[in-house]
Formats: structure tokens, sequence, C-alpha cells
């Protein structure tokens, strides 16, 4: 996959969301990371989700809740244009959560979703990945 310059790419987990930006061209591509905002996942319950002590659901809502999180940050970085062009690295359950809440200029803005945990990996590592077929 061609990345074009400025492209920002997203790892996203249900506790850890990590940027990069491409600061290379579209052949020979540079992710640079970027500061991670501070996500606000206390106003974002996930209301099909009921934990109590038979249901070890929690931690499924917190998770859901940081994908939001996440997700209405990408939405307000591209709706002001900070943010033109975007790849998403996530768990597929993730993935799942977050595409609910994409605004609609967002999913524009996506040029590719990957099905993968990538969250603490190298750099080169991603770029492998997005190399790949999946």
């Amino acid at each position: 996959m061609l990345l074009p310059h400025g492209t920002v790419v997203a790892l996203v987990d249900g506790k850890t969301f990590e940027l990069y930006r491409n600061a290379g061209d579209e052949a020979q591509p540079d992710l640079a990371a970027m500061d991670s905002p501070k996500l606000d996942s206390h106003n974002h319950s996930a209301g099909s989700h009921h934990s109590s002590s038979g249901n070890h659901a929690g931690h499924q809502v917190d998770e859901d809740a940081h994908a939001i999180a996440a997700v209405n940050w990408l939405n307000s970085q591209v709706l002001v244009h900070k943010i033109e062009k975007l790849v998403v690295f996530a768990p597929p359950r993730t993935l799942g959560e977050m595409r609910r809440h994409y605004h609609k200029q967002t999913e524009r803005a996506v040029l590719k979703e990957f099905h993968k945990d990538l969250i603490g990996k190298q750099p080169g590592e991603i770029i492998a990945a997005m190399r790949e077929k999946d």
C-alpha cells in the first residue's frame, strides 16, 4: 500500500492509542511518532454491555469506551482538517466498535483499516504490516 505524505496511522486497542504521521513520501514512508492525546473514556459507556457479578463484561465496557474516545478524538481532528488521510490498526472487535462512531468525514478520510493489534510495534513493523496482503 502506498502511504501518502502526511497520512496519520492510528493504532488502537482496548487500553492504548498510538499515533504516527508519514513524514516520508508514498513510496518510502517514514513513520514519525506523534504525541498521543489524553482521552476521556469515562463519558462513553457502551449501552449494550452490563456488568454484574455473573457477567464479566465490565472490562469490555471499558475497552469499548476507550475505542469510542479514540474515535471521537480522530473525528475532531478530521473535522478541523488536522487529519486529511488516516490508516487504522485495531483488533477486530475494537475496529467494529470504532466504525459505529466514525463521523462521515472520518469515513472518507480512512484509506485503509487493518484488523491487527500492533500496539507497541516499531514503525518498520507497522509499515511491513501495511504491505502484507490481508
